[in-house]
């Protein structure tokens, strides 16, 4: 059913201004329409872009902000011509809830590079013109839209379609969708963590083909996208190597994660022993650090993808150019790569490694975060927490 009638009122936690203090706050919500799916959060993982834009660190925060983007939850109203989902379904929602849906990225299911920009699940400019606001809420709504090849786009393509019928839309090209199906054995806590640290590392690494069993992975930083490389790398059947500045996370490295080996990045006869050994780097690490140790450590035709986000990387181009090395990289995934790591790990039952929290420690949880103190991702319990 579809009510396309009044708004209702949306319970969440809003920061107001630079302080980025998250206290109570009522919005609403646009109506559901044909093409929306209404979403009761259950569960909403906690990611540094909260601190982000909760704090004006990018300088465009739209206040109030509502921050999370690792939604989690079951389905509670459909519109009309929504057919994919159903009232009770369990779904996730990422970093966006819309694009173009008619660009080069979109019609290659890489929506998140939209050329005409993605529409972010909170701090984004929604196309009514709102602004998005996100998962420390107790409900979303987000669209499912089905793209149809126009008529003249069937004419060029065969010549023998001629007529259009009346009300005639064109013949369905895919369906677009920007939840995504939780399978029923997956707990929803564990679910929320992966529509933004899971999908962050599994894209480049299936783009790169660093899921073939025998070859190589580093992973720099152990934080709630490096863990994840890591449980990714061992499910795929690799030799997974962790780089962190603390000895302390050894430990947890080999032991709870199963890496195959820590290296202290700050050892150079470490790093040194391991010239030329890797296919492929995952770097997660938002602080400054040095990258020719890393790419020295890359095997010829090896791979560097940054995806933590430091303020300035540096690095000697001569390492680069004489093994043929390449440094890329990459911002979260499509709706296809999404769906498909969704399913990945149920069917390998593979799980972050969360901390859940009630909506009222979101605070103290945005300040442990910055001081790198979760092991390895808060979870906010929005069904039972936020009232």
């Amino acid at each position: 059913m579809s009510s396309a009638t009044a708004n209702e009122d949306c319970l969440g936690w809003a920061a107001r201004d630079e302080s980025g203090v998250l206290s109570p706050y009522k919005f609403s919500r646009r109506a559901v329409g044909r093409d929306d799916v209404s979403i009761k959060i259950t569960h909403c993982g906690v990611c540094y872009a909260d601190v982000g834009w909760t704090r004006n660190k990018n300088g465009d925060a739209k206040y109030p902000v509502v921050p999370g983007h690792e939604i989690a939850g079951i389905v509670r109203e459909v519109g009309t011509d929504v057919h994919h989902f159903k009232v009770g379904d369990h779904v996730g929602v990422g970093t966006y809830v819309n694009s173009c849906r008619d660009c080069e990225f979109c019609n290659k299911k890489l929506e998140a590079n939209c050329a005409k920009g993605a529409i972010y699940t909170f701090n984004g400019i929604d196309t009514d013109g709102t602004v998005t606001k996100g998962g420390y809420s107790d409900y979303i709504v987000v669209h499912e839209r089905q793209v149809f090849y126009n008529v003249v786009t069937l004419l060029q393509e065969n010549e023998t379609i001629a007529i259009a019928l009346p009300g005639f839309k064109g013949i369905p090209q895919e369906l677009i969708v920007y939840c995504f199906t939780i399978p029923d054995s997956y707990p929803l806590a564990s679910a929320a963590p992966l529509l933004c640290a899971g999908i962050t590392v599994y894209a480049p690494m299936m783009r790169y083909k660093m899921n073939q069993p025998g070859k190589s992975l580093g992973v720099i930083g152990l934080g709630g996208l490096g863990h994840m490389a890591v449980k990714f790398g061992k499910a795929f059947g690799l030799n997974v190597t962790v780089f962190s500045t603390s000895i302390s996370k050894r430990e947890e490295a080999l032991s709870l994660l199963g890496a195959d080996k820590f290296v202290v990045s700050s050892d150079q006869e470490e790093m040194q022993a391991l010239v030329k050994s890797l296919d492929f780097i995952i770097d997660t690490a938002s602080g400054e650090h040095p990258l020719d140790p890393y790419i020295s450590i890359l095997k010829t035709a090896g791979v560097l993808v940054v995806v933590g986000a430091p303020s300035e990387l540096k690095f000697k181009p001569v390492g680069l150019f004489i093994e043929m090395r390449t440094i890329a990289g990459s911002v979260v995934g499509g709706t296809k790569d999404i769906q498909e790591m969704l399913n990945f790990c149920a069917a390998h039952r593979i799980y972050p490694q969360i901390e859940v929290v009630p909506i009222q420690y979101a605070n103290e949880a945005l300040e442990r975060l910055v001081k790198n103190d979760v092991k390895f991702r808060f979870v906010i319990d929005i069904e039972n927490s936020l009232k």
